[in-house]
Order: structure tokens, then C-alpha cells, then sequence
């Protein structure tokens, strides 16, 4: 009995940490002598849940929803989900890919705002299911992106397009907020990303 509980929790523990990250057109051997590459996050294509709804139609239905139980607090989130962006999901994302390049004595690092580098990674967030935690029974967030690598000063040319398929985010113990679970889809992008690069790239 010992042993089938025990494969079901690695079967179960497999199936978290599964992501998929291909290269789908390019190559990238552009960024051999790099040391920075600016980067710009884009959700103009984002849609969420099962269903694949637009953000502006999970928003309004969330807060709805939300403002049914508890007058006001839809607005609350409204605010909660915008800033996410900003404060969790982007700095989560850029500080893991870094840590991990450091730590592999990668001589490159990610930042927003450097329009004078040469190459600019358009992280485009495709596709998030935000997961849910109530006590004893929770699921991962999962986050779908397109990675595009573009000239900076022409970004209509794309030297390099990866896809990450369903990153997974949780944490240990519970966390109750979609906006956090989310945001460790977003770092675990981002570590994953650092490492198909070193292994596809910065040998």
C-alpha cells in the first residue's frame, strides 16, 4: 500500500513540474556575444481557463462574481490583477532567469528598458489558468507563453520563437492568491528559459 501511495505522489509530483519549451522558428546564435537583451512583456493575446476567455471578459466576470459575495471586492481585485503584472509576474520571471545565468557563469542578463541593446525578448503571454487552493485540495496555476527573440530596432524581425507549454505554478503549503500561483508560472518560465538557453545557446 506503501509502495502505490508513493508512486502516486512522484506520478502526481512528475506531472506539476511537466513543461514543454521548443524552438519553433529561428536560431539562436545571435546571442553567443551578448550581454544584455531588453525585454518587453506582452498580454494583448492573453486568454485564460479552459474555455480560452479574453482577459477583459475574465476580469469582468471575476469581478462580478467576486462583488456578489462581498460588495466592493470585485473592484478590489480589479486593482490586485493589474498590478500583479508589474509587481509579481514580470520581476518573478526576470529575476529567475537571471539567477539561474549567474549561477551557470552565463555572462548575459534580462532587463526591461534597455532600448539600446541590440535584441529584445517579447515574452507574450498566450494562454493562464490560475489554479485554486482551498486548504487540504489545490491546483497549480499553468502559464503558456510565446518567447520571441526581435531586432530592437526592427521588431517586425523575429530571429527566434520559442513556446513554453503550461509552466507550472504553486508553492509549498497554501497559497490562497491567484495572482501569487500565477506569478510562480511566470518563475518557473523564466528558470526554464534560462536553462534551454544555456543548453541551446551559451554552451
Amino acid at each position: 500500500m506503501k509502495k502505490i501511495l508513493l508512486a502516486a505522489v512522484l506520478f502526481v509530483a512528475a506531472n506539476i513540474s511537466a513543461q514543454d519549451m521548443n524552438l519553433t522558428k529561428g536560431d539562436l546564435t545571435f546571442l553567443k556575444d551578448q550581454k544584455e537583451v531588453n525585454v518587453v512583456f506582452d498580454y494583448s493575446k492573453l486568454t485564460l481557463m479552459k474555455e480560452k476567455k479574453s482577459e477583459a471578459t475574465y476580469i469582468a466576470e471575476r469581478a462580478e462574481d467576486l462583488n456578489k459575495k462581498a460588495k466592493g471586492n470585485g473592484e478590489v481585485w480589479k486593482k490586485k490583477w493589474e498590478g500583479a503584472k508589474d509587481g509579481i509576474w514580470q520581476p518573478k520571471f526576470l529575476e529567475l532567469i537571471n539567477t539561474v545565468l549567474t549561477k551557470e557563469k552565463k555572462d548575459l542578463s534580462f532587463q526591461e528598458g534597455l532600448t539600446s541593446a541590440k535584441y529584445t525578448l517579447i515574452v507574450e503571454a498566450v494562454w493562464i489558468f490560475p489554479g485554486w487552493d482551498v486548504a487540504m485540495m489545490k491546483q497549480a496555476a499553468k502559464v503558456t507563453t510565446t518567447l520571441k527573440f526581435v531586432e530592437t530596432a526592427n521588431k517586425a524581425n523575429v530571429l527566434a520563437e520559442i513556446t513554453s507549454e503550461e509552466a507550472p505554478g504553486d508553492q509549498y503549503g497554501s497559497q490562497f492568491s491567484n495572482e501569487s500561483r500565477i506569478g510562480e508560472g511566470f518563475a518557473k518560465t523564466g528558470k526554464s528559459f534560462a536553462k534551454f538557453l544555456i543548453k541551446k545557446a551559451l554552451k
